[in-house]
């Protein structure tokens, strides 16, 4: 498997996708290979774990990159597809689109090529015209040269008929049924209680509606906090954008990127956990906050829509006034919240099983 940047790492969602699978392919007998970037974890120093040979089973090879902004996910992908290509391996496994366009190269070996297009990366507010292009290329090599091709939405899958006219495979995300934790580690550090706070979680880029979300809790009559969890991807400049437009409300806390305990207590005792995005591929964050009982306040996007059906609060996309009207709502009745709360672990755990991906996966894989 390529395209993650590393394994073990809660980055973005890929690599959480890639950890599911892999670990699971390896607990029923399978050999798995990823190849993880090497440079620094994008949310800073202090997350770079050492490099290692091994994780779980899996068989860890790290390779060069370029360590700039545009090129580091380009520039792995290329050294991993090489080293795939002249690898003993049956199938290579391409997650995104970017590395997508090295996808010709294993093919050309006689490798069979899988691809996941985790969203349609290329519309993502923050590549420059660079990266873009590669992106666009990458979707293109996906479309001509992969055996098959697997997305995480009904619109991707819409769009490859409808641009390529390329048939592909619906496999959804998967998500684990959590322990759910006190509020130890978050009381501590920001002071926060059970149903304290409104919860974002995941990147800070602007296509995950994050101003829509910060310019309406502003107007927002409430004393609960907003908590936006989550660590820069590239830049911080976006993420200095947010922090100057909460100003001095002081309901509003950046955390930074989170992950082990605070992260399952973030999410274990929210009051709402919101996704206000524009663009996704599929939301594994929006799974998970539902896995932990979370009532959730979601765009109407297809792909946040299509997973919660009518288990969540739905507000226009980047509509601002109907994000703080659906907010003010809920804050205003704990008994609307409590009923979302009620049903939404059985409902998200029942829907997306990570042993059912790792089922259907394996069967792509034998052709």
């Amino acid at each position: 498997m390529l395209g993650q940047k590393r394994i073990p790492s809660r980055e973005g969602g890929v690599e959480v996708v890639v950890e599911e699978l892999a670990t699971r392919m390896v607990k029923n007998g399978n050999n798995v290979t990823c190849y993880n970037r090497r440079g620094h974890h994008v949310s800073g120093k202090e997350y770079d774990a050492r490099k290692i040979k091994e994780y779980k089973g899996i068989r860890i090879k790290t390779v060069p990159t370029i360590n700039c902004r545009g090129l580091a996910a380009m520039s792995s992908s290329v050294f991993a597809a090489i080293r795939a290509a002249f690898g003993k391996y049956d199938v290579v496994h391409f997650h995104a689109e970017g590395p997508c366009a090295m996808l010709w190269l294993p093919k050309l070996f006689g490798k069979r090529c899988i691809a996941t297009i985790h969203g349609l990366d290329h519309m993502r507010a923050k590549w420059g015209k660079l990266a873009s292009t590669y992106i666009m290329l990458g979707e293109k090599c996906a479309a001509k040269h992969a055996d098959e091709i697997i997305v995480l939405s009904k619109g991707v899958k819409d769009y490859f008929k409808e641009t390529y006219n390329r048939d592909t495979v619906y496999i959804p995300n998967g998500v684990n049924r959590p322990e759910i934790k006190g509020t130890n580690e978050i009381e501590e550090k920001w002071g926060l209680k059970k149903d304290s706070y409104i919860l974002y979680l995941g990147r800070l880029v602007p296509e995950k509606g994050i101003k829509y979300l910060v310019e309406a809790f502003k107007d927002v009559k409430t004393d609960k906090k907003l908590v936006i969890a989550g660590g820069s991807s590239d830049t911080d400049e976006f993420s200095n954008e947010l922090k100057e437009m909460a100003g001095d409300d002081e309901r509003i806390i950046f955390t930074g990127f989170v992950q082990g305990e605070p992260l399952d207590e973030l999410y274990g005792n929210a009051y709402i956990y919101t996704l206000p995005s524009d663009l996704e591929g599929m939301p594994l964050s929006l799974l998970e906050a539902m896995s932990y009982g979370n009532c959730c306040l979601v765009s109407d996007i297809e792909e946040c829509a299509s997973v919660v059906e009518d288990k969540a609060i739905v507000f226009e996309k980047s509509n601002v006034e109907d994000l703080r009207k659906k907010l003010q709502e809920a804050c205003d009745d704990n008994e609307i919240v409590e009923n979302y709360k009620k049903n939404a672990a059985d409902f998200i755990c029942e829907k997306y099983s990570w042993d059912d991906v790792v089922e259907k996966t394996m069967e792509l894989y034998r052709g």
